[in-house]
């Protein structure tokens, strides 16, 4: 089993011709993805070849999908672009947008959110300025690298890129069900809760890794909800304890007000959710490995 992704899953990438875009559609394609098509109005009716597969390219997300199928889209577009490639992803009512350009302004991702609630929420949004998911095995969606670890019984969620890949590496002799990198903007579509809810109804998934930052309220948001809705070990990491007071850092959401959004007031408020919380990256992979053995 896997959340959000799985071997069924059909992708088509929108800004595939672009460098970055095909690229990493390239090693998607090498991880097992089943990509199907691309999407670039200029280039519709042509066919790419990338990694010696010919996939088409088509001019809009819907006719992606009424030609393949298609329920998640992965999208390779310039900030500048962003908003628009994910506001038809959104009424194409794809199942799945996940969203890996950096650098989108705040405004735009907020239109982009407002708009999938008013057309009822039935696509998800992973990012804007995230690794994407990985279910290993079964599909790769995004930039996440798919050769440091295997399928396994772990549930990952991160804000940060870089951290994902780390903990994947760490805990690479136990393996993932699935790995979320979720974005460390401001404003996110899918949250540290809503991987949460999804990893704790997924019969495969026997302990969760939750990786937050400074700055907001998200990690906890995600505490209370632990301690409420959460039966399966957890264990979190916090970025930022030796950050210094007063200075943004690193992801624009990681600003710090006050006491507000600080490591150490999300490591308090997650250690009383019941969640173990390691000091660096290492230490965490640690109590998760410990705690995986002792279940």
């Amino acid at each position: 089993m896997a959340i959000f992704l799985t071997s069924q899953s059909k992708v088509i990438v929108q800004g595939m011709t672009g460098s970055e875009g095909t690229k990493h559609t390239g090693r998607m394609l090498k991880s097992g993805t089943n990509i199907v098509g691309g999407v670039n109005p200029r280039k519709a009716g042509t066919k790419v070849e990338i990694e010696g597969v010919s996939l088409p390219v088509f001019a809009t997300v819907a006719e992606a999908i009424e030609a393949t199928g298609a329920d998640v889209t992965v999208i390779f577009v310039p900030p500048k672009f962003a908003k628009d490639a994910v506001i038809e992803a959104i009424d194409a009512e794809i199942e799945l947008a996940v969203v890996i350009t950096e650098g989108i302004p705040v405004h735009d991702s907020a239109y982009f959110w407002a708009h999938a609630v008013a057309k009822g929420n039935k696509t998800r949004i992973i990012g804007p300025n995230c690794p994407g998911l990985i279910s290993p095995g079964q599909s790769n969606a995004g930039i996440i690298p798919a050769d440091i670890t295997g399928p396994g019984k772990i549930g990952l969620v991160s804000k940060s890129g870089t951290l994902t890949y780390q903990m994947m590496y760490e805990l690479r002799d136990i393996g993932f069900s699935s790995a979320v990198g979720i974005g460390g903007d401001p404003i996110i579509g899918t949250t540290h809760i809503d991987a949460l809810a999804a990893f704790e109804a997924d019969p495969e998934t026997e302990l969760i890794v939750m990786i937050g930052e400074i700055g907001g309220d998200a990690e906890e948001r995600a505490a209370a909800y632990i301690k409420e809705n959460v039966t399966k070990p957890v264990v979190g990491y916090v970025a930022g304890f030796t950050a210094p007071e007063g200075k943004t850092m690193g992801h624009a959401g990681a600003i710090v007000s006050g006491s507000a959004g600080t490591a150490q007031a999300k490591k308090e408020a997650l250690e009383a959710a019941g969640v173990k919380v390691g000091k660096t990256p290492s230490e965490t992979a640690a109590l998760a490995r410990e705690l995986f053995q002792a279940r």
